[in-house]
């Protein structure tokens, strides 16, 4: 095991395998290692994330309650407004959320009255001091740049699992139209926020496969999200089992070894998550969280301001305080 602060886009399969199947103690062992190599080690940077505009996607992701060919309880709601985000997102500034982001239910942006609002809404949080955030589904190289221009830091657009299982959740897009859409990202200067999900029926090949994409792009995802799938009633994944902590804390800790310098973050999942779970996927390795005054991670449940802030308190956590660099 090495601690050389290096980060590496060369990965073979084969290193991949050999790191994530290693015994768990082990791994999460090199992974905090890692970790403390890299990053201050009691520092969690905290993220709001705000459905800006919710359901109605006429995309069919297996796994998504915002699909509007599924029958579900998610009601849908018009884009908000500029006003009402930068509302919200000063409370998140004040409860020590250092980034804020903004989710749409489309499937790609449209050149309409809708993306100049989201630009709006941009150079209102980016105003506040955050950093901001945006996921509206794929985009051009052109709108990148523009939203680039209202002062946008991040762009998520994950690639939910691997290139091999991609078309058994979703077959409305393809795998490389959301590497496209990173690209144009990445040629707007603008930082990449991609990651995927576990418990999609996937295999542990899979999983490894969708790290070994991460992980060997000409630059990481400054911003790796390790999502627990959460179960929607309604939706064709809604009756899976749920993902066992184990899973969650080996996807972590391999990610953290993989990508050293990124901030991998512990996204959906931990509303069934108690503090110990939660405790050894930051001892893996994890340094971001999703915290939310609605306690809903997008329209799923997640943990509120007070739960989490007891939780830093027992684990002698801090909010991680980060200043906005250039992409």
């Amino acid at each position: 095991m090495t601690t050389e602060k290096t980060v590496r886009n060369d990965w073979t399969l084969e290193e991949v395998n050999k790191i994530y199947h290693q015994p768990l103690l082990d791994l999460v062992y090199q992974a905090a290692t890692v970790h403390r190599s890299w990053h201050p080690a009691s520092e969690v940077q905290v993220c709001t994330l705000l459905s800006v505009k919710t359901g109605g996607c006429p995309e069919d992701c297996s796994y998504c309650g915002q699909a509007a060919r599924y029958h579900t309880d998610i009601k849908v709601k018009a884009l908000m407004t500029k006003e009402e985000v930068v509302s919200i997102a000063q409370r998140a500034k004040d409860a020590g959320s250092s980034r804020f982001c903004m989710a749409a239910a489309w499937r790609e942006v449209r050149d309409n009255r809708d993306f100049d609002r989201i630009l709006e809404m941009v150079e209102g949080v980016n105003d506040l001091g955050l950093e901001v955030c945006c996921t509206l589904g794929m985009l051009t190289e052109d709108q990148a740049k523009r939203l680039q221009e209202a002062g946008l830091y991040a762009y998520n657009h994950n690639l939910d699992s691997s290139e091999n299982y991609y078309e058994e959740i979703i077959t409305t897009r393809t795998y490389n139209d959301r590497l496209n859409t990173i690209g144009n990202v990445r040629k707007a200067g603008i930082t990449v926020c991609s990651g995927g999900i576990i418990g999609l029926g996937e295999t542990h090949k899979d999983r490894i496969g969708m790290l070994l994409t991460l992980a060997t792009m000409p630059r990481h995802p400054e911003s790796v999200p390790v999502n627990a799938l959460a179960r929607v009633k309604g939706t064709p994944l809604a009756d899976l089992p749920k993902i066992d902590t184990w899973e969650m804390v080996r996807m972590i800790a391999t990610a953290r070894i993989l990508m050293p310098a990124s901030v991998v973050r512990l996204s959906a999942g931990r509303a069934e998550m108690n503090e110990e779970e939660q405790a050894w996927c930051f001892m893996a390795g994890a340094n971001s969280i999703f915290t939310s005054e609605s306690e809903t991670l997008l329209v799923t449940p997640n943990p509120g301001l007070q739960q989490d802030k007891k939780m830093f308190e027992a684990l002698g956590l801090k909010p991680m305080v980060r200043k906005k660099q250039e992409a």
